[in-house]
């Protein structure tokens, strides 16, 4: 079987759970992590004949993919913000969104005057708070963009927290996990930022979401554990007054249903605003307090 037979088989297989552009974008995927073969070499290759071990493992991939799981899990990686990621079913697969997240606020720390990277004795006292950091992207990423930084990463899931550690290791990241139960624990310290992308799915909202997602995801980093959606927020908010210093930052990843209420919560700030993803949403809370 040549590797554009392949392909037309391969579509078809998944015909019922992918638009052609999804699995074509998929067989590319599969082609450069088995076959090692780049966008070009792959179209200068389809006339080529697979290799039988190929073969079997693209079937493999093939039969795991027909069940609804992720790319992602199935691979065991995924890239996030230019660099790779461990993941597996014990985290939430890291979405645009939340690079987009980690994006703004990036962008807004580093245009802050005390901030600036220059300003080197600031940034070593940085001190930055993940809550429901998953897979570990976000507090990583940003220790990338500001290496002095003191990060603190927290975690319901110990089984995230050891993905998230090994992701650290991968990159030399040095973080601070802890495993805690954030509704029901007090935080310690004081922060400069807290960014989350907290559970925001309502119980109402659970038959919106894909079966894909639902049986291969980690629901407590879906869904929001009680029938308030914005359980996480009320405490981040709560807990900004006490652990949040002075013209502090708070990052959010929110609900698009639920903005206006979200930015309610921080109406007590110096400054709050609602900002939308690239697709126009209502999808991040920035805060100064």
């Amino acid at each position: 079987m040549t590797l554009a037979e392949y392909k037309a088989y391969f579509q078809d297989q998944l015909s019922q759970l992918y638009c052609p552009t999804d699995s074509d974008r998929l067989f590319l995927i599969l082609c450069e992590e088995v076959l090692k073969l780049n966008r070009i070499e792959l179209r200068n290759s389809l006339h080529a004949d697979v290799p039988e071990e190929h073969r079997s493992e693209l079937d493999k991939i093939l039969n795991q993919l027909k069940s609804g799981r992720p790319y992602q899990q199935i691979l065991g990686k995924t890239h996030f913000f230019g660099l790779h990621f461990l993941v597996d079913e014990n985290v939430l697969i890291p979405r645009p969104e939340t690079e987009e997240l980690v994006e703004l606020a990036v962008a807004k720390m580093k245009k802050s005057g005390s901030w600036k990277m220059e300003d080197r004795s600031y940034s070593r006292n940085l001190k930055i708070l993940d809550i429901g950091t998953g897979s570990g992207v976000i507090p990583i990423c940003l220790k990338k963009q500001f290496p002095q930084a003191e990060i603190t990463a927290i975690d319901y899931s110990e089984k995230a927290l050891e993905t998230a550690k090994k992701n650290a290791n991968l990159h030399s990241a040095d973080i601070n996990f802890i495993h805690q139960d954030y509704l029901n624990q007090g935080l310690t310290g004081t922060f400069d930022v807290i960014i989350s992308n907290p559970p925001y799915i309502g119980m109402d909202e659970v038959g919106e979401i894909g079966d894909s997602v639902k049986e291969f995801e980690p629901e407590m980093a879906l869904f929001s554990p009680t029938s308030d959606a914005l359980i996480f927020y009320r405490k981040i908010a709560a807990d900004a007054e006490h652990h949040l210093k002075e013209n502090g930052i708070v990052f959010l990843e929110i609900n698009q249903k639920l903005g206006k209420e979200t930015l309610a919560l921080f109406n007590n700030f110096h400054r709050a605003e609602l900002l939308q993803d690239l697709s126009g949403n209502d999808r991040f809370i920035y805060a100064v307090k």
